[in-house]
């Protein structure tokens, strides 16, 4: 099994799965919550803590990505600012890779999980110099 310590690894893992996968993207902006207090507010400026507001998703087959800063680069294009990416997968079956239209629902519900506050832990995260980020 592949150590998912960088985009390249998570991309090697999903092409060895047994199954082609499509991978959901969810790109969000780190925010400093409107009701915040004075220290929390001094960690968000150092850096830490904040609430996640998604700007922007797409999903993608895992042939159509090759590093990074293409995904970078692409989504620089949609013109929107983010600072962490959150990224699933799902599994084909039969040798096919689920479709776009398949990965709707998944990916509102990866929303979902953002608005609400779910376990952030079940994605893998990184921001925008490709390190991963750990949800506490």
């Amino acid at each position: 099994m592949t150590e998912i310590d960088s985009f390249e690894a998570l991309l090697q893992a999903a092409r060895e799965q047994p199954q082609p996968q499509r991978l959901l993207f969810v790109f969000v902006q780190t925010v400093l919550p409107k009701d915040a207090d004075a220290a929390q507010a001094q960690r968000f400026e150092a850096g830490h803590g904040g609430g996640l507001t998604p700007v922007m998703y797409v999903d993608k087959h895992e042939d159509e990505l090759t590093d990074f800063a293409g995904l970078v680069e692409e989504s620089r294009q949609m013109t929107e600012t983010w600072d962490i990416v959150l990224i699933g997968c799902m599994s084909g079956s039969s040798g096919l890779a689920p479709t776009p239209e398949a990965a709707d629902e998944p990916i509102k519900t990866m929303v979902r999980t953002i608005h609400t506050g779910g376990n952030l832990g079940q994605f893998a995260s990184f921001d925008r110099q490709g390190c991963p980020v750990l949800f506490e």
